[in-house]
């Protein structure tokens, strides 16, 4: 290891994760509405609210889904097979705002523009989860 390689940066770092969920037009807000619906009973999440136009570094509308770390595991495959064609940006959520949407997020379907400008490059406290507002079914099979 070199005098430049910077140290692994420690998971604790992370205190939730967001998937933005992008839709344009009323057949994929349909599609993502469906989507929603399906989280919902499926996940303990906590489903953000509809933007209908762009908003904050979002060029598209979008709503968020904010969870845990003990739901990735099953969260972010799901979305893997069941996104219905849309854009869904994941990020962790840290202190670093504009690192965890342009750097250390991943995308499934089609990546989508972000306005770096709109993103602190720090805060004094990491992007939470919130309070869960899902009641998932338990028998549903994930």
């Amino acid at each position: 290891m070199t005098d430049r390689t910077p140290a692994p940066r420690p998971l604790s770092e992370i205190a939730s994760y967001h998937a933005h969920v992008y839709f344009d037009g009323a057949e994929p807000r349909e599609r993502a509405a469906h989507l929603r619906e399906q989280i919902a009973a499926r996940f303990p999440v906590r489903l953000g609210q509809w933007h209908e136009r762009a908003v904050g570094p979002h060029v598209a509308p979008m709503y968020q889904v904010a969870f845990d770390h003990d739901v990735f595991a099953r969260l972010v495959p799901w979305l893997m097979l069941n996104h219905a064609g849309l854009s869904i940006l994941i990020h962790p959520g840290t202190t670093s705002p504009r690192r965890d949407h342009l750097h250390d997020g991943m995308w499934i379907g089609r990546p989508r523009a972000l306005l770096a400008d709109r993103l602190p490059e720090h805060t004094d406290t990491p992007d939470q989860r919130g309070e869960v507002n899902t009641q998932p079914e338990a028998t549903t099979v994930i």
